[in-house]
C-alpha cells in the first residue's frame, strides 16, 4: 500500500477522502492546507507515493503546492481535486507535472479508482466534452 499526503481545507471531503484511503490500507497525512501539506513533505523529505491535493484553498493552492512538489520531489505523484471549471483549466498547463485532475464531487468508487491509476502509473483516460456533457 502506499503513503498518501492529501491537502483539503473543506474538513467533510479531507475526512471522506481520508477514511476511503484508509479502508484501502493506505497511510493517510492530512493536511489542511497547502502551505502546512508543503512542510509535511518537506518534513518528510518527500517519502511520499501520492500527492492528492484541492487546486482552491487558502495560504496556498494546489497549484503552487504542485509546483512546489514537482520541483522538489519528481518522484511523487500528483493528483489534484477541483470543483471549479475555471481552477481544472489552471492545471492543464501542469501535464507534465501532474498525473490528472479529479472533479468534486466524486463517488468513493471514482476517487479509489483514481489513486489506484495513479500509483500504478497507469495512462489517463481522456474523455472529451461532448462525452462528459452525455454523462459517459
Amino acid at each position: 500500500m502506499a503513503r498518501i499526503l492529501v491537502a483539503e481545507d473543506d474538513p467533510s471531503v479531507r475526512a471522506f477522502v481520508v477514511s476511503a484511503l484508509t479502508m484501502k490500507g493506505h497511510e493517510v497525512v492530512a493536511e489542511d492546507d497547502g502551505g502546512l501539506a508543503a512542510e509535511t513533505m518537506d518534513a518528510e523529505g518527500g517519502r511520499f507515493d501520492l500527492l492528492l491535493s484541492d487546486i482552491k484553498m487558502p495560504v496556498m493552492d494546489g497549484i503552487a503546492l504542485a509546483l512546489h512538489v514537482g520541483a522538489a520531489y519528481p518522484d511523487v505523484t500528483i493528483v489534484l481535486m477541483t470543483g471549479f471549471a475555471d481552477q481544472r483549466e489552471r492545471a492543464h498547463g501542469l501535464d507534465a507535472l501532474i498525473y490528472d485532475v479529479i472533479a468534486k464531487p466524486f463517488t468513493l468508487a471514482d476517487l479509489l479508482a483514481k489513486v489506484d491509476d495513479a500509483l500504478n502509473g497507469r495512462p489517463v483516460e481522456v474523455v472529451s466534452l461532448a462525452r462528459q456533457s452525455q454523462g459517459q
